[in-house]
């Protein structure tokens, strides 16, 4: 791992992080010099990137979470504010897929569920991440959409209906942080290979798609200090 990288002393809290996108993008960040904070619900999977960025002389941090856990969320901030004195970078990347079928047909549980983990859940890191941001000299967020959210279609529902809210999050949250050093954007992988994909799409070959690794060089460029772009949509599809 280089300690001279683009984000060389910096401090990374990504979400989602276990596999995926949220697993390259922590292998990508650490090997650019960033201490990472990893959070997940999978501790064998978090413990497997640890072990990757440790092998390579990379600094993580894991902290296992349901993001449904709204109370752990709210002690996350104060926690990392102890330890960490500041977050200079903040991956938005979990999320669930929820049902693919009639809005009427959703399993309410379900419906919910779905609003937890990819509205709720980011609004409570949001709540309880800004302080820790703005104590950095270029702090810098970067919140995971879909196409789903500007192209909505039959049966994508509860994914659909809340990545567009996630994207009206992003941009209420960037305008509150106009007069700040804190730059706050969204990010559209477009088809990527990983698992979300696969349950989505089953007869999809993976091998057409790029892979998390393609494009955790972007999340990078998004994270680096020297971007300045603010409120925007970056679209990779």
């Amino acid at each position: 791992m280089s300690q001279q990288g683009i984000l060389s002393g910096r401090t990374a809290l990504i979400t989602g992080a276990s596999r995926g996108i949220g697993r390259a993008v922590a292998l990508r960040f650490a090997a650019e010099g960033a201490h990472v904070i990893l959070i997940a619900r999978t501790v064998g999977g978090l413990e497997e990137v640890d072990d990757t960025i440790k092998a390579a002389g990379g600094q993580a941090t894991l902290v296992p979470c349901d993001l449904t856990d709204f109370e752990a969320i709210d002690t996350l901030g104060p926690a990392l504010l102890e330890r960490f004195k500041k977050l200079d970078i903040f991956v938005g990347n979990a999320g669930a897929l929820g049902d693919m079928t009639p809005l009427t047909h959703y399993d309410a549980k379900s419906w919910h569920n779905v609003f937890d983990v990819n509205v709720h859940a980011n609004w409570r890191l949001i709540r309880t991440l800004d302080p820790l941001l703005r104590l950095s000299d270029a702090g810098r967020a970067i919140l995971v959409t879909s196409g789903a959210a500007a192209n909505p279609r039959a049966f994508w529902g509860a994914y659909a209906v809340t990545k567009a809210a996630v994207e009206t999050l992003a941009k209420v949250w960037a305008a509150e942080l106009q007069n700040t050093d804190v730059r706050v954007n969204i990010l559209n992988p477009g088809a990527t290979r990983t698992g979300m994909r696969a349950a989505a799409f089953p007869g999809e070959d993976p091998e057409t798609l790029k892979t998390p690794e393609d494009i955790a060089g972007k999340f990078v460029e998004l994270a680096s200090p020297a971007w300045t772009g603010h409120g925007e949509l970056i679209d990779l599809a």
